[in-house]
């Protein structure tokens, strides 16, 4: 499997911006998904994870209520769906694939990583 990820740019203080993570490989649908991000002189973070199936996430509490993670199975793709974005969200995002198939909150649990995709946002 191999991870595209698409759709970071430059936004506006309270703008948003939709992620998404495109996966080759026809075992997608049997894996849960997640997004970490890395700002500049800090450690890479978790984000948001989604199970195999969509019937679960999990959050970082500082995105909890603005950013939306989803998957679509037919699709090949998970999406990162982020709202009242705030400076302090400025980062490179990652898509991933964890090794198992339910809810992951820590890098190590992921396999395979995409090529990021640069998010910022300006006060």
């Amino acid at each position: 499997v191999q991870l595209q990820a698409s759709g970071g740019g430059l936004v506006l203080a309270g703008g948003s911006l939709r992620l998404s993570c495109a996966a080759s490989g026809r075992t997608f649908g049997n894996y849960g998904m997640g997004w970490f991000r890395q700002a500049p002189g800090k450690e890479r973070e978790f984000v948001a994870a989604v199970n195999y199936n969509a019937g679960r996430t999990g959050y970082a509490d500082s995105v909890k209520g603005r950013f939306t993670i989803s998957r679509d199975n037919a699709k090949n793709t998970v999406y990162l769906q982020m709202n009242s974005l705030r400076p302090e969200d400025t980062a490179v995002y990652y898509c991933a694939l964890q090794y198992g198939s339910g809810i992951e909150f820590y890098s190590r649990g992921y396999a395979i990583w995409g090529q990021g995709t640069q998010v910022t946002v300006s006060s």
